[in-house]
């Protein structure tokens, strides 16, 4: 089951959000928050599997409030819901922690399966845009110090480096000679050495620890 927390100001929203998951078997909505400041508190209450946040909001806004529920839940995916299609906020987004980001007028296909790739570990970003998505991200981040690396094995590498080039799983198996299952698989084992809740999030963390260029 995957549970799933919605925050956003605008009651009508997260009513509106609520009614498009409902009739979902395997999602279910474990919380609601209508401020940044109210989405750390349930965010560390609940541990949701994702959690589809505002950008815009009173006393703290979804950007604000991101990196602090990263901090109290790091294994929850962050979806950024926003009106505008900007690059430049996509950027400031996922430098913090957000696996991505979908627009407010997205159909009820679109978000459901955007809340079931984050919980399987995807990102949304396009595989086109992940190069340049880095390279910019990279612009903004400085290398985290930390006092023992993860110790990620030389195909881990392979794979990880392979996504922060916008690989799929399918393109990634096709250039290492193994199955999509198999990278799937090793993607999960680096997402929980990295300590990080999706792909996107795990080439991130890559790129500040140094493990990738």
């Amino acid at each position: 089951m995957i549970r799933v927390l919605l925050v956003d100001d605008q009651l009508v929203v997260r009513e509106g959000l609520r009614a498009m998951l409902a009739p979902e078997p395997d999602i279910v909505v474990v919380g609601e928050a209508s401020d940044g400041e109210e989405a750390i508190t349930a965010a560390h209450d609940t541990q949701p599997d994702v959690i589809l946040l505002d950008v815009r909001m009173p006393r703290m806004d979804g950007l604000e409030a991101l990196k602090q529920i990263k901090a109290v839940a790091p294994r929850s995916a962050v979806v950024m819901v926003t009106l505008y299609d900007n690059t430049d906020y996509l950027l400031r987004a996922v430098a913090q922690g957000a696996a991505g980001y979908v627009l407010k007028d997205s159909s009820r296909a679109d978000l459901v399966e955007a809340v079931r790739l984050v919980a399987d570990g995807g990102g949304l970003i396009s595989p086109s845009l992940m190069p340049r998505l880095l390279r910019e991200v990279s612009k903004l981040l400085a290398h985290e110090q930390v006092a023992s690396l993860p110790l990620l094995s030389a195909r881990e590498v392979e794979v990880l480096t392979l996504v922060a080039e916008g690989l799929s799983n399918q393109e990634i198996g096709d250039r290492l000679y193994v199955g999509a299952a198999t990278v799937k698989t090793h993607l999960q084992n680096i997402m929980l050495k990295l300590g990080v809740s999706d792909r996107t999030q795990a080439a991130v963390r890559g790129m500040r620890l140094g493990l990738i260029h």
